[in-house]
């Protein structure tokens, strides 16, 4: 008889977003008359910037000629994209060997394969609230699993507890869902804590483009040691607008060591590159073509061009927000607005209300945790007009 593993009958039967893809679709099938403005699923909308469009197309035509056709790339990722992410992390001063970049079809992915390299014997603090795809993948492998709250009393940038021993932590900033942000001195406590108990943290940077404050670290690995504890994963989905492009990347120091059960040290760098070559193929050449382009001087400020529009869709909400004097957190160094739930709503009801009386898809709080309750994310993807008429019918509506 062939088991299966029964930890997937510890998890929720369907993915949130899943859920509200269900909920959505069955009520613009009863009613087809309405327009209905989608701000819950992070996903971008403005189209992919034109150098990458146009290295996109030039790698599309190598792969029709017999002499520049590619067939199965590293496994890793190309050298040049390599190259291209190195001089990127090196503009805010963090330097990368070649070999510590692995590239991959996005965030995502990394994050729960990340998990292959681990124990299911280790420990697991993740924060709550929390991106699901932390808890998920930790549950369907049967990790213990300690939360860390995150609320207004700590600007939802839950800090180390001495008294809690863990093994590997899941840090994400800025952070999905709240929009809130670690600081330099933040982020030098928790690596200060990893060091401390031979712990691992997982920081996911995949917003890093949107910081807007200097101060702030873009990469963990600004932090002195940070490379002794921590694997930085990076999504190209929101920073270079590839959500249907699929390009991310994840790095793993050469200098971060652990040891298994019974003593022996491996370096992680060399058991992700194993992992990686056994179970991945890598991501198209044409897309990794579209990927170093966006890496590029000409390429950067594109993107940022689209990141400045999203950012100021995030203006305008959070303009809305005051007006009528909702309380929200993030939106200056993320592209998610983490509201509370007016006039006393669940999350859920908050979510009903949105869609059954205004038309809006968000994201109700409690699908990111039981910290979440009482919360709803909404995202500043949209486009200018969608997010402006989505406000003027959320600030009329809860006048």
């Amino acid at each position: 008889m062939a088991f299966v593993n029964e930890n997937y009958c510890n998890l929720k039967e369907s993915y949130l977003f899943a859920d509200i893809a269900h909920k959505v679709s069955a009520y613009a099938a009863a009613h087809p008359d309405k327009k209905i403005i989608r701000l819950g699923i992070g996903d971008v909308t403005r189209p992919l910037a034109p150098s990458v469009v146009e290295a996109m197309t030039k790698a599309v035509a190598e792969m029709g000629v017999q002499e520049t056709f590619r067939g199965y790339g590293p496994e890793q990722g190309y050298d040049f994209l390599h190259e291209a992410l190195v001089k990127y992390y090196a503009a805010f001063g963090v330097k990368l060997d070649s070999d510590e970049i692995f590239i991959s079809d996005g965030a995502k992915s990394d994050c729960g394969n990340i998990t292959d390299i681990f124990s299911n014997a280790n420990t697991i603090l993740v924060p709550d609230p929390v991106y699901p795809v932390y808890l998920d993948t930790n549950i369907m492998c049967g990790r213990k699993i300690i939360f860390m709250e995150g609320g207004p009393e700590n600007d939802f940038l839950p800090m180390p507890d001495e008294n809690v021993k863990a093994d590997v932590i899941y840090l994400c900033s800025p952070n999905n869902p709240t929009g809130a942000a670690y600081t330099k001195e933040q982020l030098e406590k928790w690596v200060a804590y990893a060091l401390k108990n031979d712990a691992v943290i997982l920081y996911d940077a995949a917003y890093e483009a949107f910081v807007a404050d200097p101060a702030i670290p873009r990469s963990i690995f600004v932090i002195e040691d940070a490379k002794k504890c921590a694997i930085e994963l990076c999504s190209m989905s929101k920073t270079c607008g590839f959500t249907g492009t699929r390009c991310g990347y994840t790095v793993v120091p050469k200098a971060l060591v652990r040891k298994t059960q019974d003593g022996r040290e491996l370096e992680l760098n060399k058991m992700w590159l194993r992992r990686q070559t056994t179970k991945f193929n890598g991501v198209p050449y044409i897309v990794q073509r579209g990927a170093e382009t966006a890496y590029s001087p000409v390429g950067v400020k594109e993107c940022r061009e689209n990141i400045a529009y999203y950012q100021e869709n995030a203006r305008i909400m959070m303009a809305g927000f005051d007006k009528i004097g909702v309380k929200y957190y993030g939106g200056v160094h993320s592209p998610y607005i983490w509201l509370q739930c007016p006039n006393g709503m669940t999350s859920w009801e908050f979510f009903d209300f949105l869609l059954e009386k205004l038309q809006i898809v968000g994201t109700p709080g409690a699908g990111f945790g039981s910290k979440g309750e009482g919360y709803f994310r909404l995202t500043a993807f949209g486009s200018r007009e969608n997010t402006i008429e989505a406000m003027e019918r959320i600030v009329n509506g809860l006048k």
